[in-house]
């Protein structure tokens, strides 16, 4: 008897058990599915460490205000079964997630990253300051990395620094990228781009490391038209064959930034100017590269145009019109330099509005005709 009075009671303790998870289940999945925001600024970061456990992530996420309870962070990953699926980095949140979403965004690795371009054709001093406009740290720090070489000490042993050899390409980064990662990242993508088919290559034509990415630079800095580096690597080689000098302006650039004294222009005094940069002074390539180039100006310098030119001048539009001979170069010259500026400057002259004194010669002009 005693057993079949417990029985109705322990029928009502299970039902009402089991009315209780059925509850919390259910209070559970509406929290699960109930986008949160807590944090009041427009934006949370939140870095999650490597090799950080899921509990520890959980607190992070609880702290931060990006969920509502660390529990139904690990609730989700009991849910889900993605507990080893985390990734570590600092992601940013803007808006209300529910924790399943949450979990998304730290299972699919949105990392927070920031973009920052350099472009071909710069110089280390140039990229620092790229490095330090986009707000990651100071351009000094930047230059002081730059100066590491080990890393490229097996391919160039003469290198001083890593001019040339930070590959200008856009990174993604995360907002806390010290100098140093991020010229590793750079050196990185160059050992990949000048692999060892472009060593080879270099190697086959007589070009060391340094020599090929020098002459890369200075076709990087000479045109930025893809069908002219061929032509323009032409030039260089064929001036190195017969020992002639190269005579790049860019070079001369770069010397004058060496020296501090660059002001936007070259003058006629700066062509005698005593540097081992200086290309009109000596003969073959300048002493290291001058700026990072790109991929199709490394493959230009490796695989140069066959062709006769020894010379070339700008056509002010961006292109450049190439010749074999020096008279046919001064002719050249003369047509896309002396006379394009003389007509500009006549040009310039006669669209400005007249002075005064013109005015005033124009009527004594017109009062003695009779």
């Amino acid at each position: 008897m005693a057993v079949r009075k417990l029985l109705p009671i322990g029928i009502v303790v299970i039902v009402l058990l089991a009315a209780a998870a059925a509850a919390a289940g259910w209070f559970a999945w509406t929290q699960l599915h109930e986008p949160y925001q807590g944090y009041t600024g427009p934006e949370q970061f939140v870095t999650i460490r490597q090799g950080a456990s899921s509990s520890e992530i959980g607190r992070q996420l609880a702290t931060a205000q990006v969920v509502r309870d660390p529990r139904l962070f690990r609730a989700a990953l009991w849910w889900t079964g993605r507990g080893r699926s985390l990734r570590a980095g600092e992601y940013r949140f803007d808006h209300a997630l529910t924790p399943l979403e949450v979990l998304d965004v730290l299972v699919r690795g949105d990392v927070y990253t920031l973009r920052l371009t350099f472009p071909e054709g710069l110089n280390i001093e140039e990229m620092s300051k790229l490095y330090e406009s986009h707000g990651f740290g100071k351009a000094s720090d930047f230059v002081v990395a730059a100066r590491n070489v080990k890393r490229i000490r097996e391919l160039d042993d003469k290198a001083s620094d890593l001019e040339g050899y930070l590959f200008p390409e856009t990174y993604s980064l995360p907002r806390q990228m010290s100098a140093a990662r991020l010229v590793d990242l750079m050196v990185d993508r160059f050992l990949a781009v000048y692999d060892e088919r472009m060593r080879a290559r270099a190697s086959a034509e007589g070009l060391t490391t340094r020599q090929a990415v020098t002459l890369a630079s200075l076709i990087e800095k000479e045109t930025g038209k893809a069908e002219e580096r061929p032509i323009v690597a032409a030039v260089y080689r064929n001036r190195m064959k017969i020992g002639m000098p190269m005579q790049a302006d860019p070079t001369v650039v770069y010397a004058l930034l060496k020296a501090h004294r660059y002001d936007g222009n070259i003058r006629r005094d700066d062509l005698s100017m005593d540097s081992p940069y200086n290309t009109y002074k000596y003969a073959g390539l300048p002493p290291g590269p001058i700026a990072s180039p790109g991929k199709a100006s490394l493959e230009a310098a490796l695989a140069p145009a066959d062709a006769p030119y020894l010379y070339f001048v700008s056509r002010n539009d961006g292109s450049h019109v190439f010749a074999q001979t020096l008279d046919e170069h001064n002719a050249n010259v003369r047509k896309y330099q002396v006379d394009f500026f003389r007509q500009q400057r006549q040009a310039k002259a006669a669209s400005a509005p007249p002075t005064s004194a013109s005015r005033g010669a124009a009527r004594s002009s017109r009062a003695r005709v009779p």
